[in-house]
């Protein structure tokens, strides 16, 4: 069961380090995990590829752009860090 509570703790920790870096890029923006990071963060491609780097310093991973096909949200794209950190990447 602390496997389960461990991996929760670690997500969150995730959600709330993502959400804060995207919010410190879309000052006076109401975001969650919910929130479109294009169309809610009002972020354009350059910003986008800003806050990419900013994520793959801050967790020590590579987002191939592969995997932000399908990605809209930030719970999307916590889910691609997630999956990342667990593979090792």
């Amino acid at each position: 069961m602390s496997g389960v509570c461990n991996a929760n703790g670690a997500a969150d920790a995730i959600n709330r380090r993502v959400l804060a870096l995207l919010s410190a890029r879309a000052p006076g923006a109401s975001l969650g995990m919910d929130s479109t990071i294009l169309a809610d963060a009002a972020l354009d491609s350059v910003s986008v590829m800003d806050f990419l780097l900013e994520v793959e310093d801050a967790f020590d991973v590579t987002v191939p752009l592969e995997r932000l096909a399908g990605v809209k949200t930030v719970r999307d794209f916590t889910a691609v860090v997630r999956a990342l950190q667990e593979d090792g990447a």
